[in-house]
């Protein structure tokens, strides 16, 4: 357990009685997942707060190997938990296949085929114009309603007290409620290098990091579950982050 103090005057908090659980980049760990849920619990069991909120930043899909049990683990979490789902660029991406069937070869760069895996098909390595006719027509089948309601409704950002929860970041110079859906969902190196106060502060995921990444302006919370093991959980609770 870590915890962060922001070293500047001004120390975001969140509204008494509320406790956030952040989460990000969860991409098909399924079983990390329901570690998480674990060492929430644990949490909750010890020291109820008022309101308890989970916060995902999304990217739940793709690259790992259970992309379909982990939208599974999140919906029925939801049924006993307030919980705040965001789109993430890998939903964005799914959503665009769903419509356009040639959008599938590029999803298979972004580890798409995996998801399509999870749900029972199996593409070949190269399929050709009418099989991503084919496989899109079948996820569109294999995909159960309530999952396909999970990803249609999808927010871009949450605000809570001194807290806004996006899962890329956001564009410098541009007022939080005037950010472009691209710039929420892919930007990197200009949010990422910036020391600007973005007027609050922003909990992200996307890029991949090694620990959770602690700036006077942000905290980048993806270690890159898929490809570690490790998904970290952000509690935060007045002016208190810690990660697990």
């Amino acid at each position: 357990m870590r915890e962060f103090k922001p070293n500047r005057r001004f120390r975001p908090k969140l509204p008494d009685g509320i406790c956030i659980f952040a989460i990000s980049d969860i991409h098909g760990c399924a079983r990390q997942l329901q570690d998480v849920f674990a060492a929430i619990d644990l949490h909750l069991s010890r020291a109820a707060p008022a309101r308890a909120l989970h916060v995902f930043l999304g990217d739940y899909i793709d690259r790992g190997p259970a992309s379909r049990q982990t939208i599974d683990l999140l919906i029925e979490r939801s049924r006993t938990h307030e919980s705040i789902f965001l789109k993430g660029n890998h939903e964005a991406f799914l959503l665009e296949v769903l419509q356009d069937a040639s959008r599938l070869e590029a999803w298979r760069e972004f580890g798409g085929f995996q998801t399509l895996m999870s749900y029972g098909l199996a593409p070949s390595m190269r399929p050709d114009r009418d099989e991503q006719y084919e496989l899109v027509q079948a996820l569109q089948r294999r995909m159960p309603e309530h999952h396909r309601r999970f990803f249609d409704n999808l927010k871009l950002s949450f605000l809570c007290g001194d807290f806004f929860f996006v899962h890329a970041g956001v564009r410098p110079g541009v007022p939080l409620p005037k950010q472009r859906e691209e710039d929420l969902l892919w930007i990197r190196d200009d949010f990422l290098l910036s020391k600007e106060d973005f007027g609050k502060f922003v909990v992200h995921g996307h890029t991949p990091v090694p620990k959770p990444d602690f700036r006077s302006n942000r905290i980048n919370i993806d270690t890159g579950a898929y490809a570690t093991g490790v998904l970290t959980l952000l509690t935060i609770q007045g002016e208190q982050m810690l990660t697990i």
